[in-house]
């Protein structure tokens, strides 16, 4: 093995080193050689300089009552290395320190008007969080990434949110924007909060060793994420996985925000289960869907009536996944976990009516296990990847 061969193939030891330790914690040095599959002086080579780096640290673990010296335990360094992490929803605006190890530090939040184009209060808001955030981190620690999760169709690369329907926003320069205004010479890297929380779920939620899931996220809207063979299905140009504008009603359909008719979406989102649920125009928002499926709970004929029609129609939306996909697990999110509480009969007799039995068997049904936070941990995922990628060309120690 040549010079260049060798390096590559060591930072990508390094980079697998890291990924192993950032996302599942604490490892002994047998644990990490085992799942490395290489010996114990290689990985004593790679923690060496991880830890020379300031990314790791190594140390016994806690007394277990076994006999003889027990082996070294791996840790990620979670003071010393950070992203900013910022979830732009709807009706919400986060953003929050998160250490490396995925521990979230600290956060801030404010509402979010649902006032249209509205691109330099979000910014201006954002920043300031930011530059808080950074401002308040552990003295010597670095900022090693900046990631953002946006409810739209964001263009790979830049950061431009080419379509974001509820609120109107069009070829939208976000990425580019806060990047500016945060000023800490790092780009902003922004994905779809369905994409994002696909990717939290699978590394971090209830999808965690599952190769093939269908994450679907519903905030006013519904977005999807899909992961096949482990790696997220973005398409040809960033843009796939939009299940929530899936054709279920052709024919009498809901108006959708995207110009067409009868889209998944329209027919389970926030306005649809209100409106069946008989709640006023100006009601909206998670609460109010939340305050229907309790309603459900406690025997409102109105709210039940809504969540079997709503339930119907997701039913169809997922029973069409399922059949395309043959996911292991579908997984709902944001308000949706509510909505599939509250309609989990009226899925499933859906999903066991039209859905290909040999499929139908392998498919589980779970709401996410990092509930509002999916999308947001998304983002700091999306914010540690560089250094993921070639750990020692960050170095923060």
């Amino acid at each position: 093995m040549d010079g260049q061969s060798a390096g590559v193939s060591r930072r990508r030891s390094l980079s697998a080193l890291l990924r192993r330790v950032h996302l599942g914690g604490p490892v002994s040095r047998a644990g990490l050689a085992e799942w490395l599959g290489v010996n114990r002086s290689t990985v004593l080579a790679l923690t060496t300089d991880l830890v020379a780096a300031g990314l790791v640290r190594e140390g016994f673990p806690e007394l277990t009552g076994r006999a003889g010296r027990p082996s070294l335990v791996v840790r990620p360094a979670t003071d010393r290395a950070y992203v900013l992490a910022f979830d732009i929803a709807v009706d919400r605006l986060v953003a929050a320190r998160v250490g490396l190890g995925g521990e979230i530090q600290d956060r801030r939040e404010a509402h979010r008007a649902r006032a249209g184009v509205d691109l330099d209060t979000v910014v201006r808001v954002l920043a300031d969080f930011g530059r808080d955030l950074h401002r308040t981190a552990t003295p010597g620690a670095v900022c090693v990434g900046l990631g953002a999760s946006y409810c739209g169709m964001i263009r790979p690369g830049d950061g431009m949110v080419r379509f974001g329907p509820d609120l109107g926003w069009v070829d939208q320069a976000f990425g580019a924007e806060l990047g500016r205004r945060l000023d800490l010479g790092l780009p902003v890297l922004v994905g779809n909060e369905a994409h994002l929380g696909a990717l939290a779920e699978h590394q971090r939620g209830v999808g965690v060793g599952v190769r093939n899931l269908v994450y679907l996220h519903g905030d006013v809207g519904v977005g999807g994420g899909i992961i096949v063979g482990g790696e997220l299905l973005g398409g040809d140009g960033g843009y796939g996985s939009e299940v929530g504008h899936m054709l279920v009603n052709p024919y009498d359909g809901r108006p959708c925000g995207c110009g067409s008719r009868g889209c998944l979406e329209a027919e389970v989102g926030e306005r649809a289960l209100l409106d069946a649920a008989g709640r006023p125009a100006d009601l909206i928002g998670r609460d109010a869907v939340r305050e229907v499926v309790e309603a459900a709970d406690r025997g409102e004929p109105a709210a039940r009536d809504a969540l079997r029609t709503v339930g119907d129609w997701l039913g169809i939306g997922v029973a069409n996944v399922i059949n395309l996909f043959n996911p292991g697990m579908v997984i709902f999110g944001g308000v949706l976990r509510e909505v599939y509480r509250g309609a989990a009969t009226h899925v499933q007799e859906r999903i066991a009516a039209n859905v290909l039995p040999v499929s139908r068997t392998r498919a589980q049904l779970r709401v996410c296990a990092l509930g509002d936070d999916a999308t947001l941990v998304g983002a700091a995922e999306l914010g540690f990847a560089r250094l993921l990628a070639d750990p020692l060309g960050v170095r923060v120690g």
